[in-house]
């Protein structure tokens, strides 16, 4: 299987990255921003979505896409409920 590495790409899964690296460190600070966290998750969730289907990996969309939606629940849950 070919890596489509395009710049595109690179900068999605270096983004997606850090948004989560981010949002792991928002929810484990546990002071009172861990909703910012699930919203830093749902983006890096959704840049790594956007890369699995550019590098035709199933797995990746499916994990990517359970957690985008858990996510989702978490953002709902911490500004609405």
């Amino acid at each position: 299987m070919r890596r489509n590495n395009t710049p595109l790409l690179l900068a999605a899964k270096w983004m997606g990255t850090a948004a989560g690296i981010v949002g792991a460190v928002l929810v484990a600070a546990n002071v009172g921003v861990v909703g910012w966290g699930f919203i830093a998750w749902a983006i890096s969730s959704s840049l790594w979505t956007y890369a699995g289907w550019a590098m035709r990996e199933p797995s990746l969309i499916l994990l990517q896409a359970v957690f985008l939606i858990i996510d989702l629940v978490g953002i709902w849950r911490w500004f609405f409920v």
